[in-house]
């Protein structure tokens, strides 16, 4: 099957972020509407690893499957992604609140806060898994308008942090390795989707080849890397951390002591999304750097343009206009974090799978994505 060809090396990294990740369904949306263009590099890590992993797997034109994946979105609720009824949660609090009053020693102890077992089940769905394998990705290949898959896990066993690759048979594209990061080639399962968006306490670790993962974030200290090693000339890179100004960033988010909620959405902030924004600023001063020097002395390195869209708005803060819709028991236990008493709920965005959240962060990233139409038209004009 020959989809549309875009220019070979263009790669497209969708970084995570939970709930937020449909912020860049409505990026896409426009870059699909508006440009002949399909990458030929998918990256992803977490929720953003899931968005990457439908457009890797389904055998479609770029414009139908992103709005495939834009119904997916829209069709989602809390309930598909973990389980919120009331006896579920409760008996989860009470086991996490056993194995801290019995030093560990409970003999039912909770793995997580939910169970994200309706996760599972809509990805093997909506992903067309067969046996837990994603046998669109192998098609994609084939067809030849995908070069590189990449998807990114923490492994909780040894700490470091894993880049599964599936690319073509004739593509060899060497393994790497760096300080407590590596990749490995493998076939993509729902498994490995699920490690990757496994975020740390609220879901379960997966086991995967007889080691347990986390989300993709927790050591993933350059988001780009892969895209890079992939073989990236140009690189689009959608992120969900919105971008506060001084003045805004020094305006305090809590009156009195942090409460649980905001001292998670600090760290979830600093581990899944800050690293983005720092890996970008080296590129462009390394970018700068080779510029600078004749080809024969860049030592092989190169040039690779970079562009990032991200939100136009603190989506975080947003979250807080939809908190009361949350399913009663679930959002009865958030509040007991102190959902309630911070103006920028960056935890709960991250969870936050409620319809009409999501369809406004696509809406969102289609508004922000035109508003950057002449940008973008400069950065993906063939070269």
């Amino acid at each position: 099957m020959n989809h549309e060809a875009g220019p070979r090396g263009l790669a497209l990294v969708l970084s995570g972020g939970g709930a937020r990740a449909a912020y860049q369904v409505g990026v896409l949306r426009v870059l699909a509407s508006e440009f002949p263009i399909v990458p030929d590099i998918l990256t992803g890590v977490s929720a953003g690893g899931i968005n990457a992993a439908f457009l890797a797997t389904h055998q479609a034109p770029f414009t139908d499957k992103v709005e495939q994946l834009a119904q997916m979105w829209a069709r989602l609720r809390i309930e598909h992604v973990f389980r919120v009824d009331l006896r579920d949660l409760a008996s989860r609090t009470l086991r996490w609140g056993g194995r801290l009053m019995s030093g560990g020693q409970s003999p039912l102890p909770a793995k997580s806060f939910v169970d994200t077992e309706p996760l599972r089940e809509m990805l093997s769905r909506e992903l067309q898994a067969e046996g837990g394998v994603l046998g669109g990705i192998p098609e994609s290949l084939k067809a030849g308008w995908l070069r590189s898959f990449a998807l990114t896990a923490s492994s909780y066993t040894t700490g470091q942090s894993i880049t599964w690759v599936q690319t073509r048979e004739d593509d060899l594209i060497p393994t790497w390795e760096r300080p407590q990061r590596r990749s490995e080639i493998c076939a993509i399962s729902v498994e490995h989707v699920m490690a990757s968006a496994a975020l740390p306490f609220f879901f379960p670790a997966v086991e995967v080849d007889g080691g347990w993962y986390g989300d993709g974030g927790i050591r993933l200290t350059a988001p780009l890397s892969p895209a890079i090693h992939l073989g990236a000339r140009r690189i689009l890179a959608v992120s969900t951390r919105y971008a506060s100004s001084s003045r805004e960033a020094d305006r305090p988010q809590i009156v009195g002591y942090p409460p649980p909620a905001q001292v998670a959405g600090v760290l979830f902030n600093a581990i899944f999304l800050d690293q983005l924004d720092t890996d970008a600023l080296q590129l462009r001063q390394l970018n700068h750097l080779i510029d600078g020097h004749p080809q024969e002395k860049r030592g092989g390195l190169r040039h690779i343009d970079l562009f990032v869209v991200r939100p136009s708005q603190d989506l975080g803060r947003l979250a807080n206009a939809y908190e009361a819709d949350l399913p009663r028991a679930f959002r009865f236990l958030t509040r007991g974090l102190g959902t309630r008493e911070t103006r920028s709920n960056d935890m709960l965005s991250l969870v936050m799978f409620q319809s009409d959240y999501v369809q406004r962060l696509i809406e969102m990233g289609e508004q922000d994505a035109r508003t950057q139409l002449p940008e973008l038209r400069a950065f993906l004009a063939d070269e």
